[in-house]
């Protein structure tokens, strides 16, 4: 077990600005890279802010800092951890709400992602941990609301187990894509999480759960207007918006236009703690749905080419390339023992494929995956592999060209 592990009979959380000095100079005189970890409340709470930050370091220890309690920006920590590299496993969903206290890595080892490239099954961190470190963990606290206060213990055994196995984690994972030829491959995947700015979601209404099943666009005005007046609700009480109305009920409720309140309380489907509670609010919003004269279209144009299974009668050209390509990339992905996904995103298949450079040579076909945000470890990779499947696309059988022929 490493260094100041979960053995410990307590774990105490910090939230007092003497217990947080000395925590920042016990990690500052640690040494090796720095374990992270964060817990939010999701499912419970409207905001994905950090409720508990769990840091390791061998020569320091375990620390459970409670960020609302000690206040924003941690600055201290920050810069008695800057230099070094941090251990998270999947980076990319702690890292908005690490930089939110001022906690913004320089370096990263994403386990998870380490994981995947090495070619591991299964990347969760029970999974991984077990199968590299021979250690079980219990995951039956990360669904958990980590606003609650006080924690209980058996919450923060889980909170410093999660975070005191990263470095070793870290350095057999390493092992692996070391063993591989991995490691500068590795090193870019970890820069682009680092790098990768959040994406703006437009419409994000659209996301309603079943609003597929709205088929006039006054219904999916009422459906918007509901998703807003939630979203504010749930905002302003710091409540995860589904755990006041269900999406279903939202939907429920534009499907069938109610025309009063009395209407809108009769809809069976139209349950949630707060269904009731606030219906002035809801019914508000059907009534401006209705009387808005602001339609949104049924579907959004999208900035990318269509759904493949269009593509035989939109662009057959477009069509063969990629039924040419994808058994290609899949190919180079199995001989390099990565999810496919992990080679190429498969969205920049998709898009160079639709639209090629004029001259389709291995080198244009990298400078367009490049713009679209590959890597150089991706380009060197699949860019030859795709300029040659896009050649072969238009060699028909008789073809002398064609080796198949």
């Amino acid at each position: 077990m490493t260094e100041g592990s979960s053995t410990d009979p307590v774990h105490e959380v910090i939230d007092t600005a003497d217990g947080y000095r000395q925590a920042v100079d016990a990690l500052a005189s640690g040494h090796g890279p720095v374990g992270v970890d964060a817990e939010r409340a999701s499912g419970f709470r409207y905001s994905q802010r950090a409720y508990l930050i769990q840091v390791f370091r061998r020569g320091a220890g375990t620390f459970l800092i409670d960020p609302p309690a000690l206040g924003a920006p941690l600055t201290e920590l920050a810069e008695a951890i800057s230099g070094e590299e941090w251990i998270l496993h999947a980076a990319s969903q702690d890292l908005a709400c690490l930089r939110e206290v001022g906690l913004d890595p320089a370096r990263i080892f994403d386990t998870e992602l380490g994981a995947r490239l090495a070619g591991l099954a299964r990347v969760g961190l029970g999974s991984v941990v077990e199968e590299l470190l021979g250690v079980h963990l219990a995951k039956e606290h990360s669904a958990a609301d980590w606003s609650t206060r006080p924690l209980p213990e058996s919450w923060l055994v889980y909170a410093a187990q999660d975070v005191e196995l990263l470095p070793d984690l870290r350095d057999r994972i390493a092992e692996l894509l070391s063993e591989a030829g991995k490691e500068e491959l590795a090193r870019q995947e970890f820069d682009a999480v680092l790098q990768r700015e959040t994406a703006v979601r437009t419409d994000p209404w659209r996301r309603l759960s079943g609003i597929q099943a709205l088929r006039q666009p006054r219904a999916l005005a009422v459906a918007r207007e509901l998703w807003l007046a939630r979203d504010e609700y749930a905002r302003e009480i710091d409540t995860a918006p589904g755990r006041l109305v269900p999406d279903g009920s939202l939907v429920a409720a534009a499907r069938e236009l109610p025309a009063t309140k009395r209407d809108l309380a009769a809809i069976k489907e139209f349950t949630g703690r707060a269904s009731r509670t606030q219906l002035d609010r809801w019914f508000a919003a059907i009534q401006r749905g209705l009387a808005t004269e602001d339609l949104p279209p049924m579907r959004l144009a999208g900035d990318g080419p269509p759904p493949p299974r269009a593509w035989a009668d939109k662009n057959p050209e477009a069509d063969a390339r990629l039924r040419a390509a994808r058994p290609a990339v899949a190919e180079v992905a199995e001989a390099m023992d990565l999810p496919v996904e992990n080679l190429l995103t498969p969205d920049f298949l998709r898009r160079v494929a639709w639209s090629p450079p004029a001259d389709p040579t291995a080198d244009a076909i990298g400078d367009a995956l490049v713009e679209l945000g590959a890597r150089p470890w991706q380009v060197d990779a699949t860019a030859q592999v795709i300029a040659d499947a896009f050649v072969r696309s238009t060699q028909t059988p008789g073809d002398p060209e064609n080796p198949a022929s």
